[in-house]
């Protein structure tokens, strides 16, 4: 038995077996179809840089063949009919496609609770949120369902469930990897990113998808990913007041580590605006899913979203639809762009004079399903993520122990295009944690 073939029987044995339990996987191709596609990759005399890879894909991404239903009742039944670019240069890569991952309806979500299949569950820590709103991808690697897999980022889509699951997860830069084949949730902040078990395996998988694109004006030309010698590094840390200060400490733990052991220093940076992030951030996508979802009439594309989608995706029209408004020209989406552009120059600032920043992935740990959360607690959620999407810069959020059993991850940043320095400094910081940190209390 060849190696694809093994790894593929392997892998639906897991799904079969445990995805009543995780609800990763929405959609799962056909056994004798993926036997036959495994034993032809296992057969070819040159093979490409995914041979040997199974690999899932969130379902707001294109495969030809499979729904791109965004887990949602509005296009449940819409199976597209081309391939994202990413899918293409995956499957050009020899990287096997096992099928459709769960996620929240239409991207919109923090906790992977919102898809119209029914929510997510967390592997590494049961009966908590998975994060979303990639927590199918996140929550499919975590169980071993499959080897990689795609999610989208947009304000911590692939980062947060990567930190909830204790998987790596990677935003790239705006413009890194192809937008074309995503149903998007924002024209302007959304990025397709891979979701790994470490961060060899992810470097590997963004190095096949991303690069120029002509069908998405966006994408810009980048060298091979390669790791770098890294050296001693200056890192600025950042936090948010809701942080939780066990993560704080984990964190710092990691980091004094690092400043003994590899000669890293700490520089003090004052990074501005971070804290209208938030109110930046959501002016943006609600009036960027707003006009996105117009196309959604019931004439094309399914059923009409206001008739079909649930009650997240449906706010989110609405505050679309009223910032949209005539009366309103002006006022609130010119604005947030203006206050993202700041935002950008002030990273540009901070990350000329170091290297890096740091800083915890989420404020929060998972929480219990049914925990009573409020609003503004989802909202911290997305805290820590948001800024490097409107910044456009390229983060990482990588595993560094537990606390109470609960995963906790920390996000490397670099500047736009510099997505080997900042996989470079997090394998570094990844070999530090192996064996991982195990905080209890």
């Amino acid at each position: 038995m060849g190696i694809v073939e093994d790894k593929v029987k392997s892998c639906l044995f897991k799904i079969k077996e445990y995805n009543k339990l995780i609800n990763a996987f929405i959609e799962v191709r056909d056994e004798k179809e993926l036997i036959t596609e495994a034993k032809a990759l296992d057969s070819k005399s040159k093979k490409g840089r995914l041979y040997g890879y199974v690999i899932g894909v969130k379902s707001n991404i294109c495969v030809r063949g499979l729904r791109a239903s965004c887990a949602s009742n509005t296009l449940k039944d819409y199976v597209s009919p081309y391939d994202a670019t990413v899918i293409s240069r995956i499957k050009d890569e020899d990287g096997l496609i096992i099928g459709m991952l769960n996620c929240d309806e239409f991207a919109c979500g923090w906790t992977g609770e919102t898809s119209a299949f029914g929510k997510a569950h967390n592997p590494a820590v049961p009966d908590h949120v998975p994060g979303g709103s990639s927590s199918g991808s996140a929550a499919a690697v975590s169980a071993g369902f499959c080897d990689m897999a795609l999610g989208s980022d947009t304000g911590g889509s692939i980062r947060v469930p990567a930190a909830f699951c204790g998987v790596v997860g990677v935003k790239p830069s705006y413009g890194y990897v192809s937008r074309y084949g995503l149903i998007d949730l924002s024209m302007s902040l959304d990025q397709i990113g891979p979701v790994a078990k470490n961060v060899s395996d992810a470097m590997l998988l963004l190095d096949v998808i991303k690069g120029i694109d002509d069908r998405d004006t966006t994408t810009f030309d980048s060298k091979s990913l390669k790791i770098e010698k890294v050296g001693k590094i200056k890192f600025g840390m950042v936090t948010v007041p809701e942080t939780d200060v066990r993560i704080i400490d984990l964190m710092a733990t990691v980091l004094d580590e690092a400043t003994v052991g590899l000669k890293w220093s700490e520089k003090k940076v004052a990074l501005k605006y971070i804290d209208i992030a938030i109110q930046t951030y959501h002016p943006l996508v609600w009036t960027e899913f707003f006009s996105a979802t117009r196309r959604m009439d019931g004439r094309r594309f399914g059923k009409k979203i206001e008739d079909s989608a649930g009650v997240e995706v449906l706010r989110r029209i609405s505050g679309g639809s009223e910032i949209s408004k005539a009366e309103f020209e002006g006022q609130y989406y010119q604005k947030a762009l203006a206050v993202k552009e700041l935002i950008k120059k002030e990273f540009e600032r901070v990350l000329d004079e170091v290297d890096c920043l740091i800083m915890p992935t989420t404020p929060m740990l998972p929480w219990k399903f049914g925990t009573k959360v409020s609003i503004e607690h989802l909202y911290a959620v997305d805290a820590l993520t948001i800024p490097s999407n409107l910044a456009e810069v390229c983060a990482i959020s990588i595993p560094i122990g537990f606390i109470d059993k609960k995963p906790v991850g920390i996000q490397v940043v670099c500047a736009k295009g510099c997505e080997s320095k900042m996989l470079s400094i997090a394998l570094e910081i990844e070999k530090i944690v192996n064996p991982i940190i195990i905080k209890t209390q």
